[in-house]
């Protein structure tokens, strides 16, 4: 089963950078698609998720959110 990652993030967040190449690395390693949102060009994804971000989706299902749990996300891409 081909998986895709995103990471909901916005501007300007430190927190978001760094799972942002957390997961650029893991996914890349894996040949696992990934890509970011901005959390702040949608009202609903603002309401849902600005509080928390960066947030990981694995295949559009939340994964976890603020860090990277590289382990937990490796065996969700297995």
């Amino acid at each position: 089963m081909a998986h895709e990652v995103t990471v909901m993030s916005r501007v300007g967040c430190h927190l978001c950078e760094v799972a942002e190449a957390d997961v650029a690395r893991i996914c890349g390693e894996l040949d696992v698609p990934w890509k970011t949102a901005d959390v702040d060009t949608d009202p609903e994804w603002r309401a849902e998720y600005g509080d928390r971000v960066p947030v990981i989706l694995v295949d559009g299902a939340e994964h976890g959110y603020w860090r990277v749990e590289e382990d937990r996300l490796r065996r969700a891409l297995a």
